[in-house]
């Protein structure tokens, strides 16, 4: 970057023959620049340079004379005979009139042309500069850079008074009077206006197996997210300025929790509740962590369940909790902030199962596992649905969470009961969880859940995955399946990455699809005859045949025998078993309830036979 001043750096001759052959760029007159330059770089680099030049007799004052250069916005504050402006590219020099016997002193300045001294006001002056009423240099000067001249004159004259008499003389002599009075009431009273505070501002600290990851603040505009400086692999990412990082809103509440807790904005839920999944607590005080349970499993579901019913005892809400109104129904429980936020439609209630078989809500208490009670309006059976779907699932090879059914009080149908994947198995399991689903993987709002397709989720897994071809396979068999059990809500939120990490990685060890979760079979439900697949494959999202998950392998890389082999081994491995699943006779089911359940296996039968 080359400035250059006629009588100082080349004569007017040669100006002239620069400009005309386009070698230099005149801005004003006697000021010129490399053509080929950065011109606004250029002039605020040289910005005091320029300015004496044009204004010889002019100082630096406000707070350019603090800085010894322009502001961050690109304004030059110097004193003179008069008032004016001049622009000069991305430099506006504003010169005021000085008064009529400034204190003045020499500052050194090098700006990659040399040293050169330009005068600048004193330190005296400038605080008096600081108190001009409605001038633009006045406002210059921002409350740090007051309270830092106030603390460098008392530490100059020795106290507040001897400064503001200091500063009083200054000011007699030019008639500044006003000035001289705010000036010492500053110094007597170190008051300085305190903006007033948004009282909706947050800042929140999100925290990972009781460790603060950063804060979360919004100052009633937007979010930021403010990430600490520590070991250990990164989670939170904010990828849009101003919302809410993706991870962050896959936690959120919503549908049926969201109504309940009466929250319509993303400040509300995160104050309405201080646990989540995946291990992470969001709090505004740190000393709260320490009084929130870690979510441990103290012993297992399989340890209190016989032929797929729970044969432990069930402490948890009964019919007066679960009738119609839902929104009467969990608020006794979500009433508490102590109690697990959870995501999605279906309903559902945080429980912790403690090694004696009692299963209660986990208000208070770990978050081991999920209850799913039955719905209403023709979904009383979606407990058995989903049970049936996950006893076909692990048939078909995939990693399964435990489930279980329980019969739960005063004539309710059945509820399910899932044991969490994500959180560690014992006290001495020292492993880090996260669960992240691929809507926030993909970067997408909740709202677009439906709107992925199966190419996009493989391309989006296959660099975060440490088994990117196994989990490739995954995805194509996860898609399979959907399609035979006629699954119209395997979504972007129903498929997840499970990463792992161990005490002291800066990453994580294993990152992998989860297990399968949320299956159901939609088809059997009201309304939803006609249900079609949640995310299309090779185009479609209906009448989908083995030519389309053929296309799909091609797609995202996978060998055609892998996929052809996995294929026929789901097929065959359900095909054998399909017969044999059947609804627990422990409990009672009624008759309707037997109707779904066989429609939804016949479905399965039908589409597994075709397809073969």
């Amino acid at each position: 970057m080359a400035l250059h001043l006629v009588g100082e750096t080349l004569d007017k001759t040669r100006s002239h023959y620069l400009a005309e052959t386009g070698k230099i760029t005149q801005l004003m007159r006697g000021v010129y620049v490399d053509a080929d330059d950065d011109i606004d770089a250029t002039v605020l680099r040289h910005a005091v340079r320029i300015a004496k030049y044009l204004y010889p007799q002019a100082y630096l004052s406000a707070a350019s004379a603090i800085l010894l250069g322009p502001a961050r916005d690109g304004r030059l504050f110097v004193s003179a005979r008069r008032n004016q402006r001049t622009r000069i590219r991305a430099l506006e020099i504003i010169q005021n009139a000085a008064p009529k016997h400034p204190s003045i002193g020499s500052a050194v300045i090098k700006d990659g042309m040399g040293e050169f001294h330009v005068n600048v006001s004193s330190i005296r002056q400038r605080f008096l500069e600081a108190f001009r009423v409605r001038s633009e240099h006045a406002s210059s000067i921002d409350d740090e850079m007051r309270s830092a001249i106030a603390a460098r004159l008392i530490e100059e004259y020795g106290n507040p008074q001897d400064a503001a008499d200091a500063i009083w003389k200054l000011a007699r002599e030019n008639e500044w009077i006003r000035e001289g009075e705010l000036a010492e009431r500053y110094l007597q009273h170190r008051v300085s206006v305190v903006p007033a505070e948004n009282e909706a501002a947050l800042d929140l600290i999100v925290a990972w197996h009781g460790a603060p990851l950063g804060h979360l603040t919004h100052d009633g505009f937007e979010w930021r997210w403010h990430s600490i400086d520590r070991e250990g692999p990164k989670i939170i990412r904010q990828t849009i300025p101003g919302k809410l990082p993706p991870f962050i809103v896959s936690l959120l509440p919503e549908g049926w929790l969201e109504n309940i807790l009466k929250n319509k904005d993303e400040r509300s839920l995160l104050r309405s509740g201080k646990r989540y999944l995946s291990n992470i607590v969001i709090v505004e005080h740190e000393a709260e962590l320490a009084e929130l349970p870690p979510d441990v499993l103290l012993t297992r579901l399989e340890n209190h369940t016989k032929d797929g019913v729970f044969t432990g005892k069930y402490a948890g809400p009964g019919r007066s909790e679960f009738e119609a109104s839902f929104e009467n129904n969990l608020a006794q429980i979500y009433a508490s902030a102590d109690t697990p936020r959870l995501s999605g439609i279906q309903i559902k209630a945080p429980m912790y199962l403690d090694p004696d078989g009692l299963l209660s809500p986990s208000t208070g208490k770990p978050f081991t596992h999920i209850l799913k009670p039955a719905g209403t309006s023709g979904y009383d059976a979606l407990p058995l649905i989903e049970w049936t779907a996950m006893a076909l699932g692990r048939a078909a090879g995939f990693t399964v969470p435990a489930t279980a059914l329980v019969a739960m009080p005063d004539n309710m149908p059945p509820a399910l009961i899932v044991e969490r994947f994500d959180i560690r198995t014992s006290r001495e399991d020292k492993r880090m969880f996260v669960l992240e689903d691929i809507c926030s993987v993909l970067d997408l709002p909740t709202s677009a859940k439906y709107d992925g397709t199966m190419e996009r989720i493989a391309r989006a897994v296959r660099p975060l995955s440490t088994a990117p071809d196994e989990d490739i396979l995954i995805i194509l068999k996860r898609a399979l399946f959907a399609w035979l059990i006629a699954d119209g809500d395997m979504h972007l939120k129903n498929m997840a990455l499970l990463k792992i990490a161990e005490p002291g990685d800066s990453q994580f060890r294993s990152v992998r699809m989860a297990p399968l979760y949320d299956a159901v079979t939609t088809r059997v439900f009201p309304n939803l005859k006609h249900d079609r697949m949640a995310l299309k494959l090779n185009g479609k999202d209906d009448k989908i045949k083995r030519a389309d998950f053929r296309a799909l392998a091609a797609t995202v890389g996978l060998k055609a025998a892998d996929a052809e082999a996995a294929i026929d081994d789901l097929l065959q491995q359900t095909a054998n078993v399909v017969h044999r699943i059947t609804l627990p006779k422990a409990i009672e089911h009624t008759a309707d309830a037997r109707r779904v359940v066989k429609e939804m296996l016949e479905i399965f039968q039908s589409r597994v036979t075709s397809f073969a």
